[in-house]
C-alpha cells in the first residue's frame, strides 16, 4: 500500500506545488490524478519515487519511508517503481530493444549497463515485454524512427522490465491523438487488470479518467478538491475543479 501524508513542496522561486496532501492507493487501484497545468499533478508523481524531493510530509511504500531513504535504500525501492513519462524519455540513437533494457539498470552494475553487456534472460525479457505492447518487430529500429505511440509503449516496456508493484504514469497521452490515446491507456489498463500492478496516472482528460480509472483525486492549487468515484464528478464538481469558465472535451 502507498501513503502520502501532509506532502508539501515549495520550489527555490517560491512556487508552492503542493500543500498538505494526504492520500492513500491499496494494492490494484487505477488512480487517476486530475486537474489544471500547473496544479502540482507531475510534482505530486515525481515526489512519490523522490525525482523531486519533497519539503516536508512522508511517503510510505508498503511501510517503508520513501522520504527517509539513504540512496542505497531508495535505489531498491525504485526497482518496484516503474514510471512513464510525457515525453517518453528515450535515448533517441539507441535502438528500441536497448532502450527496453535500461529498465534492468536498478538491477545490474553500472559497468555491465555502459557496456550493453545484458543477459540472454533479459533481454528474452525485453522482447516479450515488446511483444506485449504490440511492436516486436520494431526491436532493432532506433528509437527515433517510431511513432509517438509507439513510442510511449517503448516506455510501457521499459518500466515492466522492473517488474514493478506500483506504475506511475506522468501525462502519458498529453503528446499523442485520441486514438492512439486511448490505445495507450489499453496497456496500462492491461497491466492494472491482469498483472496486478497499481497504478497511478495524472490525466487531462476528464473523459479518459472516467473510462479508465477505479478511483479519481483532483489537484487544484496543490491541494485536493476532489477524491472519489469517477462518476461523482457532476457539473458542479467539474468547474470546482476546473474552473467556472472551463468547457468540457470529450476524447472518445
Amino acid at each position: 500500500m502507498l501513503e502520502i501524508k501532509h506532502l508539501s513542496k515549495t520550489y527555490d522561486d517560491g512556487t508552492q506545488a503542493l500543500q498538505d496532501v494526504s492520500f492513500s492507493v491499496q494494492e490494484g487501484e487505477f488512480l487517476v490524478i486530475i486537474g489544471l497545468s500547473g496544479s502540482g499533478k507531475s510534482t505530486l508523481l515525481r515526489c512519490i519515487n523522490r525525482l523531486i524531493e519533497p519539503s516536508g510530509g512522508q511517503v510510505l511504500w508498503d511501510g517503508v519511508d520513501v522520504t527517509a531513504a539513504t540512496p542505497g535504500e531508495l535505489r531498491r525501492i525504485r526497482r518496484q517503481i516503474g514510471m512513464i513519462f510525457q515525453h517518453f524519455n528515450l535515448v533517441k540513437r539507441l535502438s528500441v530493444l536497448a532502450n527496453v533494457l535500461t529498465g534492468r539498470l536498478g538491477y545490474v552494475s553500472a559497468g555491465r549497463s555502459i557496456l550493453g553487456r545484458w543477459s540472454r534472460r533479459d533481454r528474452e525479457r525485453a522482447r516479450a515485454n515488446l511483444e506485449l505492447v504490440g511492436i516486436a518487430n520494431k526491436a532493432d529500429n532506433r528509437a527515433d524512427e517510431l511513432s509517438g505511440g509507439q513510442q510511449q509503449r517503448v516506455g510501457i516496456a521499459r518500466a515492466l522490465m522492473q517488474d514493478p508493484k506500483l506504475l506511475l504514469a506522468d501525462e502519458p497521452v498529453a503528446s499523442l491523438d485520441p486514438a492512439t490515446s486511448h490505445s495507450v491507456m489499453k496497456y496500462i489498463e492491461q497491466l492494472n487488470q491482469e498483472m496486478g500492478v497499481t497504478v497511478l496516472c495524472s490525466l487531462h482528460f476528464l473523459s479518459l479518467a472516467r473510462t479508465y480509472a477505479t478511483r479519481i483525486i483532483a489537484l487544484k492549487g496543490g491541494g485536493i478538491v476532489f477524491d472519489g468515484a469517477p462518476l461523482d464528478i457532476d457539473d458542479a464538481r467539474f468547474r470546482e475543479i476546473y474552473g467556472e469558465d472551463a468547457v468540457k472535451v470529450e476524447i472518445r
